[in-house]
């Protein structure tokens, strides 16, 4: 391999960096999609009215603004190489889609003008005819892809994970137009891996001979982080060929939460850890359900609030809402409400979690924190912005001491608001936490949440919490 040419440093430019590299058959998709959509909407209307009224053009319309952004965020058409995940990816940018669409209506005070009819058989017939459609042409483009189009050959450079990961991911999606030949193990690196269809080409510095043997059009450098300082090298020696030059950093050696790439000015930057809070309209989303949700709950829980408050009254002296202060997001310090479950005591500097018959809990609070109707007062906690209804669990803050330098990425549980169930509660992690694994766990399952988090999660966790309280998972006492 031949020694490097040093290039002049570059300034930054304006120039966007992050440009949509969608091909034509995905946009004959999507414009297919939005076919589908228009016409079941109108032959709804139509059918039911004898006429496609203006409430129906005004939904349609913003139907059609909500899909081109959601799906093209989502990347409905790009992540998926196996026709059933897509699908599934499909039906949650289309949730999001309604979900969008009915809390606007609600809003705005105008869902009265539609006919419920109309929109529940128009959500599913269009989603049956997107699904329709994306496995007839899936199928016509994989067929079409091996018989008719040559893929572009391309190689790999680097033979850790995440080349492994991105070469097998490429060379089973048939919407890009690579395929990978072969990977080309650095000098550097230790152990040399293959898989089916996907053989070690030589090392890096037969490069150049393996480029122009092989007709290699693109290259991708897939170099583990510790290996980052020779991209440069390998961008040097390649300029000059007739090739593409993709550089993907391996930013999975980290500890990511939350990860995102955006570009300031023509530079690109990777968000390693990012709350999801600062998500824009996915986050204005999550702030109206939480408003609204609350709200409602408050209103037709009221006669429970009642009865339960009577109940704490009566069980033994003292208030019938017990506080708490709690570490909230990013570091904010709030006060959890919850209905007194145990007797006034005075509290040590380190909390002591409830325990498998704790004297200090009355009769009924071992009733309320069994089935966890001491956390209602929580929804106004949700209601005035402190907590969220779904999130990591607020711990006491001294559990908060206490953990911190004995479970990893404890503390990065705070960058989202607190729960009022989460993740870790309807997966069986909820309760006492006496065992050090168990708060691992927890943590870990919060951390998901976090990476992972959507409306459409906030919704599935919400479905299935009182699914997971009645079937009594956990170790709450």
């Amino acid at each position: 391999m031949s020694e490097p040419t040093p290039f002049a440093t570059q300034k930054p430019r304006n120039k966007r960096l992050l440009q949509n590299h969608d091909t034509l058959a995905q946009w004959v998709q999507h414009i297919l999609n939005l076919s589908v959509v228009s016409a079941t909407l109108c032959a709804f209307a139509y059918w039911r009215d004898g006429e496609i009224g203006q409430q129906y053009r005004t939904m349609l319309a913003f139907a059609i603004l909500l899909m081109t952004i959601t799906y093209h965020i989502m990347g409905v058409f790009r992540r998926f190489d196996r026709l059933e995940g897509a699908i599934q990816h499909l039906a949650r940018a289309w949730g999001v889609v309604i979900i969008i669409l009915a809390w606007t209506a609600f809003l705005t005070r105008t869902s009265e003008e539609y006919s419920r009819q109309v929109v529940v058989y128009w959500v599913l017939t269009a989603f049956l005819g997107q699904a329709l459609l994306l496995t007839l042409t899936y199928s016509w483009f994989k067929l079409y892809r091996r018989k008719y189009q040559q893929r572009l050959p391309a190689i790999v450079l680097g033979t850790g994970n995440l080349a492994k990961h991105l070469a097998m991911s490429i060379n089973n999606n048939i919407w890009l137009n690579d395929s990978i030949i072969g990977v080309v193990r650095h000098r550097s690196e230790s152990g040399i891996w293959g898989i089916e269809g996907i053989p070690v080409l030589g090392c890096d510095t037969e490069l150049e001979q393996l480029i122009k043997e092989h007709k290699i059009r693109r290259v991708y450098i897939a170099l583990p982080l510790a290996l980052t300082y020779d991209v440069k090298a390998v961008h040097d020696i390649l300029f000059d060929d007739n090739l593409d030059l993709v550089w993907a950093p391996d930013i999975f050696d980290l500890q990511l939460l939350n990860h995102s790439v955006r570009e300031v000015a023509g530079v690109p930057l990777i968000n390693l850890s990012e709350t999801p809070l600062m998500a824009g309209g996915p986050a204005f989303i999550k702030l109206l359900m939480d408003k609204s949700i609350s709200l409602v709950l408050i209103i037709l829980l009221s006669p429970v609030f009642a009865i339960l408050a009577l109940a704490v009254r009566l069980s033994s002296p003292g208030p019938i809402i017990f506080k708490q202060e709690r570490d909230g997001w990013d570091g904010k310090k709030f006060y959890v409400y919850k209905f007194r479950s145990m007797y006034v005591h005075k509290e040590g500097e380190i909390i002591e979690q409830a325990k498998k018959d704790d004297r200090r809990i009355t009769p009924v609070g071992r009733i309320i924190r069994r089935t966890s109707l001491d956390e209602l007062p929580q929804l106004f906690n949700a209601l005035e912005g402190s907590m969220s209804l779904v999130g990591p669990r607020p711990h006491a803050v001294s559990h908060n001491i206490y953990y911190s330098d004995k479970v990893k990425a404890y503390l990065a549980r705070h960058r989202i608001k607190p729960g009022i169930t989460g993740l870790a509660q309807i997966s069986g992690f909820r309760g006492e936490t006496q065992e050090l694994e168990h708060m691992q766990k927890r943590v870990e399952l919060d951390l998901e949440y976090i990476s992972n988090w959507s409306p459409l999660l906030d919704l599935k966790i919400l479905f299935l919490t009182p699914f997971r309280l009645i079937s009594k998972r956990g170790n709450a006492y």
